[in-house]
């Protein structure tokens, strides 16, 4: 199947980012929230990020005004009806990402692939709230979407090749790289990445070092770009530990136990840049 329509569900940063590259591919998109101005918000920040697209020339002013103009806005699910594909990018909250494919279940095609952009949530779990495991999938895009190449494809249990082979296409056609992981917890990405996060915060929680040195160490000795900490205030602190805590149940291994300054900074709403506070202030 070419997927020329496609659903997002959520209009937050994720969300309004696989709008954003969705509509620039081509793809005529239709992105639903709960309210009209998180909608209004999600589209200044897709207009704002092409402007910058535009600054550097990557793409033309013509470019960005036929995206946008491919962009349908809802509050209703039921204007999902005709899309060929629906992707979900509500809160990393089993039971709330649970309810939102019973509903697109009942109201998309029989044909329709349903995916989730979850970064740490089970596929098959999630497929089996559905009558059509074997058009479900994870499609997990990495943040910003506009710049980040990578998407991971994840297999559920009953996910079919065709499935696979249309989100595969459809990845590409959005200028991302695919590649493939199977289901387990926090697929490859967050399997790794957060376990290394969770102990750069014990280094601070333990008094080892401040945030500042901990994040120069790993930017200046391992040459990554940001170091763990500001990664997870831009992430969200609240976010790492949902994935730390599905790592945890998941596997059943203490190495994967949220250390105890994250739950303690989660409970106080120090979430990291959308907060405004985390290890950092903004």
């Amino acid at each position: 199947m070419d997927v020329q329509r496609m659903g997002v569900v959520g209009a937050g940063q994720m969300g309004n980012g696989i709008a954003h590259v969705a509509a620039l591919a081509g793809l005529e998109v239709v992105l639903a929230d709960v309210a009209e101005p998180l909608l209004q918000k999600a589209l200044g920040t897709i207009a704002k990020n092409m402007d910058r697209q535009v600054a550097k020339g990557v793409i033309g002013e013509q470019d960005k005004a036929a995206a946008l103009g491919r962009i349908a806005t809802t509050t209703s699910l039921e204007q999902f009806g005709s899309c060929q594909l629906v992707v979900e990018a509500v809160v990393e909250d089993f039971a709330v990402k649970a309810e939102v494919f019973r509903k697109l279940d009942a109201i998309v095609g029989p044909e329709a692939i349903l995916a989730s952009n979850t970064s740490s949530i089970s596929i098959t779990r999630l497929a089996a709230t559905t009558k059509r495991p074997e058009k479900f999938i994870g499609m997990h895009f990495f943040n910003p979407v506009p710049v980040m190449q990578l998407v991971e494809i994840v297999r559920g249990i009953a996910t079919s090749e065709e499935t696979f082979a249309t989100v595969e296409a459809l990845a590409k056609k959005m200028g991302k790289t695919p590649v493939e992981v199977r289901d387990f917890p926090g697929f490859v990405s967050n399997r790794v990445l957060m376990p290394m996060i969770n102990e750069a915060i014990y280094a601070v929680y333990e008094g080892v070092a401040t945030p500042e040195a901990v994040d120069a160490v790993m930017k200046l000795g391992m040459n990554h770009p940001m170091g763990p900490l500001q990664l997870a205030d831009f992430i969200g602190l609240d976010t790492c530990l949902a994935i730390l805590k599905v790592l945890y149940e998941g596997f059943g291994d203490p190495k994967y136990r949220p250390c105890p300054l994250l739950v303690k900074m989660v409970d106080a709403g120090f979430l990291g840049r959308k907060s405004g506070r985390g290890f950092y202030q903004y």
